[in-house]
């Protein structure tokens, strides 16, 4: 789909115009300059009065023609990005209902492209926005739908019920801790994970280095009083290593960091089962952490050949009761809605089978084309489900969820997600994770270490964002961990240690 934009030619349109096309057509190119045998036409003019009035004009190759109108006040003492950003989403409004009318289809998430929603109702309140007034303002300013905005106020007092203290946490730090090795790697994976077969020297490096971030900032957190909220494993798969060396990861754990006992929550992803067995487990009890992923994804040993993961339906059952039998007692699973091959029969029989075990958590990932990842290079090889038929899925698992008594307690989105959608984690009450409800509100620094772990730096004070990323492979790691240690110290210190001296 081609489409040929008129009336504006700021470069900075560009991309939120070509990011809400994608939501309608699965390949678009927006441009401002004329382009060959273009779909549609839309030209985009604004009145000025009173209030700033945006309207946008779609004209497709049959003459078909559709308008749009949306008036709005422009904050003319705001700045000068305030006000473009004012500007800009009158014009991403006439442009989303132009589209929405042309094709029939209506976007529930309205203007919104971002992956953090939740996050945009938490500010109002904290702002001290009543709930129906915030919801109306969601509502106009984004174009949400009552549903969505219901979802997102579920979410949030589920998130307030779950961490109290959500709003006053900024002295606090998470911790994530990135594992680059899976046994093998998924075709819709774009996270830094690496097979681990013949790669030992690789894996050694990777963990000295590890264990040199964990040492370098526990110290730091100790001398300077700082908390530790919670404690992530992800990765790849960070069961894939022995269980020796888990053992001297989480001894490292305890020996680096502080008050490790009090830390409100420890989360490892053994998110393929074919990595788990009883002796990791054994390892995992021993350092008192019993919040683990064991995730199917599917229940359709077909889909799981299709997408490269090696462990079979059967192995998933499996080790989920073994850890069970173990003493695991906060397990949860995660489950893909649209991959290749499946539609409603496919995921019903996946919810069928995920009642058989009833983990405490459960999140339902929509299928996201990630650019770098296998899939997406490779389309052609990957039939997915329709619009329709994802839609359907959703709301197969949002029924479902219900029946059972699992509460959804935060979400987010991605780009290309099928259907623009959402991915939702549900939760047994009292089993919700606190790490997820810290990384989607960003509330807090999240201090990320090893292969690919990305930090998110929160100012205690403006809740301004630094973000810092460790190199994604292990050689690149291996050969600079020090001097990225020492970065990140240098922003915490500026964060933290400055606040402190102002107090």
């Amino acid at each position: 789909m081609h489409i040929l934009i008129k009336g504006l030619d700021d470069e900075r349109y560009i991309r939120p115009l070509q990011n809400i096309a994608n939501l309608f057509f699965e390949e678009s190119k927006v441009a401002f300059t004329p382009i060959e045998n273009a779909d549609i036409h839309i030209l985009f003019t604004s009145e000025i009065g009173e209030e700033f009035k945006a309207n946008a004009s779609l004209t497709d190759l049959n003459n078909q023609k559709h308008t749009a109108s949306f008036s709005t006040i422009i904050d003319e003492a705001g700045t000068e990005k305030e006000r473009f950003k004012q500007t800009k989403n009158a014009f991403l409004h006439v442009y989303l209902k132009v589209l929405q009318e042309w094709t029939g289809i209506i976007q529930k998430w309205g203007i919104l492209t971002g992956i953090r929603p939740t996050k945009l109702l938490h500010r109002k309140l904290q702002d001290g926005v009543g709930v129906g007034e915030a919801h109306q303002e969601l509502k106009k300013d984004y174009l949400i739908s009552d549903e969505k905005i219901n979802l997102m106020q579920h979410i949030v007092e589920r998130q307030l019920a779950v961490v109290p203290d959500l709003y006053s946490l900024q002295k606090e730090v998470s911790i994530y801790i990135g594992i680059p090795f899976c046994p093998t790697k998924c075709a819709y994976c774009t996270f830094p994970a690496y097979a681990i077969n013949s790669r030992q020297g690789s894996v050694d490096s990777f963990l000295g280095g590890l264990h040199y971030e964990m040492k370098a900032i526990g110290q730091w957190l100790k001398e300077k009083d700082i908390r530790i909220t919670t404690v992530y494993y992800g990765g790849g798969t960070p069961t894939s290593i022995t269980a020796e060396e888990m053992d001297m990861l989480y001894e490292e754990m305890y020996q680096s960091f502080p008050d490790v006992e009090n830390i409100r929550e420890i989360t490892v992803e053994a998110g393929r089962p074919d990595t788990i067995t009883p002796e990791k487990i054994n390892v995992l009890k021993k350092w008192n952490i019993d919040r683990i992923s064991i995730n199917p994804q599917s229940y359709t040993q077909e889909t799981l050949k299709a997408i490269g993961r090696h462990h079979t339906v059967e192995e998933t059952v499996t080790k989920y009761h073994l850890a069970r039998e173990m003493g695991m007692n906060n397990i949860n699973m995660d489950l893909i809605i649209g991959l290749p091959g499946e539609g409603m029969t496919e995921f019903t029989h996946t919810l069928a089978e995920t009642k058989k075990l009833m983990p405490e958590s459960l999140t339902v990932h929509t299928l996201s084309f990630k650019r770098a990842s296998e899939m997406t290079k490779n389309k052609e090889r990957y039939k997915v489900a329709d619009r329709e038929e994802v839609e359907g899925m959703m709301e197969l698992a949002e029924k479902w969820t219900k029946e059972h008594a699992y509460e959804p307690y935060y979400l987010y989105r991605q780009k290309n997600i099928l259907g623009n959608l959402e991915n939702v984690g549900y939760a047994l009450p009292g089993q919700e994770s606190i790490y997820n409800i810290m990384i989607m509100e960003e509330q807090q620094t999240i201090i990320g270490l090893g292969c690919g772990a990305a930090s998110k730096f929160i100012h205690p004070v403006t809740g301004k964002i630094t973000q810092f990323a460790n190199p994604k492979d292990p050689k690149t790691y291996n050969d600079s961990y020090k001097e990225y240690t020492d970065e990140k110290i240098a922003i915490l210190n500026e964060l933290f240690f400055q606040q402190t001296i102002e107090r």
